[in-house]
């Protein structure tokens, strides 16, 4: 079975994904969302998007960290030293658990060297614009198209409206 590597990542107005190693809003629904599109599936962060994690390892995945840190190991954290490396992992985990995705989900290094290999990509618009210090990469449109788009119901613990689009990779001319 191929599988297929998709981004999960909210993305604000002014492609903020990232403010001072948090999340610089607080959306509860896209949390859920977050684990209903992850669950099960293997996931690949960053370190720095790892030590963001209020409880790590997450559970019901398989947590591969990126890390150019030869001394880095923690409880639940599968270690690799690059993206490719990384993939390698991922692919094996999806395998074992008979799933044809894996989740890449951040940060913005991880999102710049694995946007040539990703065929999908959640991602929840937030309507805000707030103050940030990460970025998502520009997508080029010739590249993706709009295969649906999802309203988020604001729910009363969240701080911005969102809706989530899954944007699928254009085959080549």
């Amino acid at each position: 079975m191929a599988t297929k590597v998709a981004f999960v990542v909210a993305v604000a107005r002014n492609g903020v994904i990232g403010l001072k190693g948090d999340l610089p809003w607080r959306l509860s629904s896209d949390l859920k969302l977050f684990r209903r599109l992850t669950m099960g599936k293997p996931i690949v962060m960053g370190r720095k998007t790892w030590a963001s994690l209020p409880k790590r390892p997450l559970d019901g995945r398989d947590n591969i960290v990126v890390t150019r840190d030869a001394a880095f190991a923690e409880d639940g954290a599968i270690v690799a030293h690059d993206v490719e490396a990384a993939l390698a992992l991922a692919r094996a985990a999806a395998d074992r658990r008979g799933v044809d995705e894996i989740a890449v989900i951040g940060g913005a290094d991880i999102f710049r060297a694995m946007l040539p290999l990703a065929g999908r990509i959640y991602l929840t618009e937030v309507d805000a614009a707030p103050e940030g210090d990460v970025f998502f990469p520009v997508l080029d449109p010739a590249d993706w198209h709009l295969a649906s788009v999802e309203p988020i119901p604001r729910g009363p613990r969240d701080e911005a409206g969102a809706e989530l689009k899954i944007l699928e990779r254009r085959a080549p001319a």
